[in-house]
């Protein structure tokens, strides 16, 4: 839980998805199995970190969502407010920060893609990230970013501050 005053950001990537049947249009893309253990296994660091969304924005493709899926499977005593949103995928950062400032839980999930998470990820901290990791974004990467600020209609880029910074173990295997 955040306190009073703060906002706190949880930016996912979407999972690793499944390439197995290239006449799959992009945004029906499913998770592989990869994917699918990555997405409990953010789910398992966000519980064990106290970090469980209040209120979920989830792109609609289908590797989003079974992200979220994941997710929520491993981590949620209670269900947030989730919303599927067409905006968000394949999103430039504009649009992200568009979509973040009509959140309006204190802890937001976003699930979203790359190239314009990445982007988006990299605006926002008041601090340069050094990790390679971070600036690439790959599959399941999740920055934990908090706000002063009383509500998402407030949020600016270069004014958070990176809490935590998660990518799978199993990425390379």
């Amino acid at each position: 839980m955040t306190p009073i005053g703060y906002r706190r950001l949880i930016l996912t990537r979407h999972a690793k998805s499944s390439w197995d049947d290239p006449d799959t249009p992009d945004i029906d893309r499913p998770l592989n199995a990869r994917g699918r253990a990555a997405a409990r296994e953010l789910g398992d660091f966000l519980a064990s970190r106290d970090l469980e969304p209040e209120e979920v924005l989830c792109s609609t493709a289908l590797r989003t969502r079974e992200t979220w899926t994941g997710v929520q499977s491993a981590v949620l005593e209670s269900l947030p407010e989730v919303r599927y949103i067409d905006e968000l995928y394949h999103a430039d950062p504009g649009v992200l920060l568009s979509v973040l400032k009509t959140a309006t839980a204190p802890t937001v999930m976003m699930i979203c893609h790359n190239p314009g998470i990445a982007a988006f990820a990299a605006r926002l901290p008041s601090r340069p990230v050094f990790d390679p990791d971070f600036r690439k974004f790959p599959t399941c990467a999740t920055a934990v970013i908090d706000f002063q600020i009383d509500r998402w209609s407030q949020v600016h880029p270069g004014r958070g501050s990176l809490l935590d910074f998660f990518t799978p173990s199993n990425r390379k295997q």
